[in-house]
């Protein structure tokens, strides 16, 4: 029996000029592929003219559809993952399923290609040689509070996927706790017909992407200099944990730690601004 494999396949992120002959031909030998959206990657694989079974695995599946397809590749099948676009596991699906099939002993490969997160850091120009992903920000809450501080402090360059719902909620919030001076590129639809980078600072951002936009945004933004962070800097990202449900002697100890200020004065005017409001 030949053995079988799992291949993590990434798709283009709109283009489809970015399918490389490795993607056409890992997909079209495939025994089966397990796809985020079926009737999406139904689309691509009539436009490669590749006729190949597909079956579902998406967050509200992937735990059962991981024994699945375990059992697939244990025998001896050649078994493909794909997400929407770009590479599965990148804030989407598939990562239960590679280490489930890790586990189990078989062989996992993967297809590189598009990747919405290394694209939009090149043309940021912000610079690639240190970077963090976030991904999607967390809706609401302490969760959200907490990543925004962080965020503030973040001596790298920080790529976010953004909702074009919450695009100008998420750019708000990111000058609220970072500052109308910080850099950010705003990418839109990489790859695609109407591809759009802008970079700025985000107060500039603030103003520009007031309303609902569309297609897909991915946010990069500038690192902070860790050197240049004031105590007036520091309460506001310790701030911005307290509002979030931090007690405060914990966010100043956590705040003062990443930005080299006091402690004691931290606390003492997170104290000060609770008395005031």
């Amino acid at each position: 029996m030949t053995k079988g494999r799992l291949i993590v396949c990434a798709t283009p992120i709109g283009n489809l000029g970015d399918v490389s002959d490795r993607l056409r031909t890992s997909l079209a030998s495939a025994d089966v592929i397990y796809a985020e959206d079926t009737r999406r990657t139904a689309k691509l694989l009539s436009r490669l003219a590749i006729s190949v079974p597909l079956r579902s695995l998406f967050v509200g599946n992937e735990m059962v559809r991981s024994d699945e397809l375990v059992k697939a590749v244990a025998d001896g099948q050649s078994v493909a993952i794909v997400s929407d676009a770009g590479m599965p596991t990148i804030s989407d699906p598939g990562a239960t399923a590679i280490r489930a099939v890790r586990e189990a002993g078989h062989v996992v490969v993967a297809v590189p290609g598009p990747s919405a997160v290394t694209m939009a850091v090149a043309v940021s120009g912000f610079g690639g040689d240190r970077f963090v992903f976030e991904g999607f920000l967390p809706r609401r809450g302490k969760e959200r509070a907490d990543r925004l501080a962080a965020i503030r402090l973040e001596p790298r360059a920080t790529v976010i996927f953004a909702s074009p719902k919450r695009l100008a909620r998420d750019l708000a919030d990111l000058e609220g706790v970072c500052g109308p001076s910080r850099e950010v590129a705003v990418t839109r639809e990489l790859t695609k017909l109407h591809e759009e980078v802008w970079v700025g600072t985000l107060g500039d951002a603030v103003q520009k992407w007031k309303e609902e936009v569309r297609g897909e945004v991915t946010l990069v933004l500038g690192p902070v200099d860790l050197g240049g962070v004031s105590l007036d800097d520091a309460v506001k990202a310790a701030q911005a944990l307290v509002d979030g449900g931090v007690p405060i002697s914990e966010a100043a100890r956590s705040v003062a730690s990443d930005a080299g200020v006091s402690r004691r004065s931290l606390y003492q005017r997170l104290l000060e601004g609770q008395g005031s409001s």
